[in-house]
């Protein structure tokens, strides 16, 4: 994982912030200086939150867990789609689907139903029905897979959310707080980062701020993706290693006494005749 430099930051814009009259006092921590009436953040302190964001990150990805990235806004829906693919994360770029966490079962019946449409049309009958028909299926499958495409794989809810604008993804920050799951997020000068577990001040306007640092965060997940992945495989060696050492047992076949009947027939015998001297 590569550090964050301070000059890459700045020449990507990540030290720009909003208008003075539309910040939030609660980002004062953050803010640098105020300039031309610009807030002005701090980037030593956006290096030091991105550092505590990815070491956490890593550790979930070597843990297993997933991570769940949210932007809908127009400059960072490319760039988070590209890059949670990369790692094979789940992301919501479209609209946030409303109860997607506090409703999870509704939106796991929506990604069956999805599925189902998807064997229905691969069905060799398909073909046979009305052309109506089949465009109502179709249209209803693309609407299906423009909204839950991107999370058909996830089975269970994310351990985490990386979410992109806080202001504009309030629903998803309230399910987030509401269920006890880790938030980070880029925090802008106009935003709240109390709402965040592991906040990362920033502009979160231009596509380049929120490409470094995401790309940032991708590199830690990959980081700890690695690591579980070598973890797997020297338990694997350890276990072989094991049933290699361990003797083998081995297991004599039992020859039948043939004798054993003469011998229970002579002992009853016995008594007999001494009973009969």
């Amino acid at each position: 994982m590569n550090e964050l430099k301070f000059e890459e930051l700045l020449d990507a814009g990540c030290h720009f912030g909003h208008l003075k009259r539309k910040w939030n006092p609660k980002m004062a921590p953050y803010i640098f200086k105020e300039h031309n009436g610009i807030h002005v953040i701090d980037l030593q302190k956006t290096i030091a939150k991105a550092d505590e964001a990815a070491a956490a990150l890593k550790q979930m990805a070597k843990s297993g867990k997933k991570v769940l990235f949210v932007a809908t806004k127009k400059q960072a829906k490319d760039v988070v789609a590209e890059m949670a693919k990369s790692v094979d994360m789940p992301f919501v770029t479209e609209r946030w689907p409303g109860g997607m966490l506090t409703n999870f079962t509704t939106i796991r019946k929506a990604v069956k139903k999805m599925n189902s449409l998807d064997q229905l049309m691969h069905d060799k009958d398909f073909n046979n029905i009305s052309k109506r028909e089949r465009l109502q299926v179709q249209r209803e499958r693309a609407k299906l897979d423009k909204n839950l495409g991107s999370i058909a794989d996830l089975t269970r809810l994310p351990s985490a959310l990386f979410v992109i604008d806080i202001n504009k993804e309030h629903i998803a920050v309230a399910e987030a707080r509401r269920l006890n799951i880790p938030t980070f997020a880029l925090v802008d000068t106009n935003t709240n980062p109390d709402l965040i577990d592991f906040p990362i001040p920033a502009n979160d306007d231009a596509s380049k701020s929120i490409a470094i640092i995401l790309k940032h965060m991708v590199e830690a997940i990959q980081e700890g993706l690695n690591e579980r992945m070598l973890d797997k495989e020297a338990q694997a060696e350890d276990q072989s290693a094991n049933d290699e050492a361990k003797p083998e047992r081995k297991t004599r076949a039992r020859r039948p006494r043939t004798d054993e009947p003469k011998a229970n027939e002579q002992a009853a015998a016995e008594p007999r005749n001494a009973a009969e001297e």
